[in-house]
């Protein structure tokens, strides 16, 4: 086995004690996994095309491409024991290959500067429902211009930012893991608290027949690629963070299983979020194929109709907020950890210094909604979407290339690293030389709108 100590103490942050537990490091890789899009883009996509068609499409993505690419980022990290830039130098010993892995630190440090500001205005959210100023308005697209145009969403984009900077600040065990194994099972009890009040709603069961009722005829080319997509974005796959929380992990953990694990977390909050989004949507005729719209102004109004909504609303805002927390922390992780490699700072400093930046640079976006930068495009986008369309539809597919092309041809040891038998290696193989990089290619060629369907 390849020895792995040389970038064990690359940093005063980084000791052998940084280390997560095999507990600690399952839950951490499945908070980084779900997110907000997966509560409105999920249910969305897989009403539209076949319900329990697209699940089980979605599964099969997951299977061929999610599981096999998450499998060799954290062998990468681990096998490296660095970010991305510097496992991907050592494992290949080529600058090339570094400085292709360096795109894998800039992707989060973006991301995480509008997405920040997204979770913000959950945080926001689940403190105007519980107090109930939420439901003083019978207009709540208009309440959400309103808020949109003021101040208020930088404000909550900075709380947001000192959360999770504080949380990285205090390492991995005693940061990173400990939050995640708090917050994770507090997110599955809060997903199953929403889940029986949304099915338990009038007319709620029209909404699980759309969301589950399997449709084979909406299957379709265009529906494989945004099973193929989603499967691929829904793993946090190409932002550089199973890379980085692969260094973390131990030598006797089984990233098999692990990487099978994460998968799996991953579908029960898909499955879970469609059975509180839909059953509520159809309980109270809303459209739920708005996007971030259905969560900040179409679902207010069914909480103000519903017994105890403000309490329930809160909840569910509460629910967004840990699922944004948990993948910001990952996202920030990435950049701090490069930064302590690099000039060899503490952790403590690597953090204050990258927090602030990605926070100056997500100001902007805050503004960009309905504040002073309202008016202010980029190719036609908002700037909030201008990057994210830039991060989620160029960047990452462009990482997850690099990725499979890595482990498929120049790494010649990651089968040792991934741990996997000789008949389970040569499958990993085959899928990663001749199947991911096509599929992935063509979710690049469709998300960049390079290729469309009518």
């Amino acid at each position: 086995m390849q020895n792995h100590t040389s970038g064990d103490n690359s940093g005063k942050g980084h000791s052998k004690a940084e280390r997560f537990s095999s507990t600690g490091f399952i839950l951490t890789a499945i908070g980084s996994a779900v997110g907000l899009g997966n509560m409105w883009k999920f249910p969305y996509i897989t009403g539209k095309y076949g319900g329990a068609a697209f699940f089980m499409l979605f599964i099969v993505c997951l299977l061929i491409v999610g599981l096999p690419v998450l499998l060799a980022e954290l062998s990468i990290g681990r096998g490296g024991r660095g970010n991305p830039a510097s496992s991907f130098f050592r494992l290949s010993n080529s600058k090339t290959w570094g400085v292709l892995g360096f795109i894998s630190i800039v992707v989060p440090f973006l991301i995480l500067s509008f997405y920040s500001v997204i979770a913000g205005w959950t945080i926001h959210y689940a403190v105007i429902s519980f107090s109930n100023v939420l439901y003083e308005s019978s207009d709540f697209t208009e309440h959400f211009n309103s808020f949109a145009a003021s101040n208020l969403p930088v404000v909550w984009q900075i709380v947001v930012m000192f959360l999770t900077g504080w949380v990285v600040a205090k390492g991995i065990s005693g940061g990173i893991e400990k939050f995640n194994k708090i917050l994770i099972p507090g997110l599955l009890a809060l997903l199953v608290i929403l889940m029986v009040r949304a099915l338990t709603l009038p007319g709620a069961m029209a909404g699980v027949d759309f969301f589950l009722r399997p449709d084979f005829s909406k299957l379709s080319t265009e529906s494989v690629l945004v099973a193929l997509g989603h499967a691929f974005f829904s793993l946090s796959l190409g932002m550089g963070t199973m890379v980085t929380y692969g260094r973390y992990v131990e030598r006797q953990q089984s990233l098999g299983a692990a990487s099978l694990a994460v998968g799996g977390g991953d579908l029960i909050y898909a499955l879970i979020a469609g059975l509180i989004v839909f059953p509520t949507s159809f309980a109270f005729g809303i459209e739920p194929g708005q996007g971030p719209g259905l969560v900040f102004m179409a679902l207010p109004a069914a909480f103000s109709a519903m017994p105890l909504g403000s309490f329930f609303g809160g909840l569910f805002f509460i629910l967004l907020a840990i699922a944004a927390l948990t993948s910001a922390v990952s996202l920030l992780e990435v950049p701090v950890a490069f930064v302590m490699d690099t000039w060899k700072w503490t952790r403590k400093k690597a953090t204050i210094f990258t927090t602030t930046a990605c926070c100056l640079i997500g100001i902007p976006s805050a503004l960009s909604v309905g504040g002073i930068l309202g008016g202010y495009t980029i190719a036609g986008k908002p700037l909030l979407d201008f990057v994210d369309f830039v991060c989620s539809n160029i960047l990452l597919p462009m990482c997850g290339l690099i990725v499979t092309l890595f482990v498929g041809y120049v790494w010649k040891k990651a089968g040792e690293e991934a741990g996997l038998s000789s008949f389970w290696f040569r499958i990993w193989m085959f899928v990663m030389r001749y199947i991911a990089p096509v599929l992935v290619v063509l979710i690049f060629l469709y998300s960049a709108g390079v290729i469309g369907f009518e």
